[in-house]
């Protein structure tokens, strides 16, 4: 093959891996601008890319980790079941998430994590991720910083238990559509959302009667439907002032790191 020819495949390669971690490039160039050396250092920790359907277990609470899990499509929940054979969904991850980065420490989870729907990820060996967080100083705080709004998410979502209904679901569509936005998933007037009744109760604390009822009753005052793997948000100034959301807890502010 000519040299030509090689630096052309090279270069395609490079421009396949940027694609590969393009959401996780945004949502942290929303928080702070990375170098064009920061950026290739993430696409090469790339190991390999995965597919599961809906429902999938891609990492099992106690399995002992070797990589970290970078969301590129669909959603993920962190899952514990209880003994009376409940789930309780403790978290949703969006493209751009890193699941698990925390196991690089940990070395294992306490939690199971499920395809919400059917998900593409991104496997990172932890490896590779040592290598890149002691070699670029600044994108292992950028690393940091997403573990740390991890911790802020779900700090949100356990105080959100103490809300009615109505307003822990708007609260989340809410979240979602501030959380989508950044990766360019979301416009003024909604987002997909391919999550079932019984999975917005999961993340609720609410049967998935109570939530069809309490889906009804946005929908009547004109606040959001969600319907066919859609939510709608006809105004969403108005569902934020109805949910009392801050969006503080996201960090979306862009500033050194």
């Amino acid at each position: 093959m000519a040299s030509g020819q090689m630096a052309v495949l090279a270069r395609d390669a490079v421009h396949d891996d940027l694609a590969v971690v393009d959401v996780l490039i945004r949502a942290l160039e929303r928080r702070d601008r990375l170098s064009d050396r920061e950026r290739a250092a993430l696409a090469a920790a790339v190991g390999e890319m995965r597919t599961h359907p809906t429902g999938d277990t891609l990492i099992r609470a106690g399995a002992p980790a070797e990589y970290s899990t970078l969301l590129v499509s669909g959603m993920l929940g962190r899952v514990f079941f209880m003994s009376e054979g409940k789930r309780q969904v403790v978290a949703l991850h969006t493209p751009g998430d890193f699941v698990d980065l925390h196991s690089l420490l940990l070395k294992r989870l306490d939690h199971d994590v499920i395809a919400m729907s059917e998900v593409r990820v991104a496997l990172f060996p932890h490896a590779a991720l040592r290598r890149l967080t002691e070699t670029e100083p600044h994108l292992a705080r950028m690393l940091w910083l997403l573990t740390v709004i991890d911790a802020a998410i779900h700090r949100e979502w356990t105080a959100r238990l103490g809300h009615s209904a109505a307003v822990r679901i708007a609260q989340l569509l809410c979240e979602l559509h501030a959380r989508l936005s950044v990766i360019g998933l979301a416009t003024p007037e909604g987002f997909a959302v391919d999550l079932t009744q019984a999975d917005f109760g999961d993340m609720t604390g609410l049967t998935p009667v109570h939530v069809n009822r309490t889906l009804r009753k946005l929908r009547e005052a004109g606040l959001a439907v969600v319907r066919d793997g859609y939510a709608s948000i006809p105004d969403v100034a108005r569902l934020r002032e109805f949910a009392g959301f801050d969006p503080t807890y996201l960090y979306l502010e862009n500033q050194p790191r």
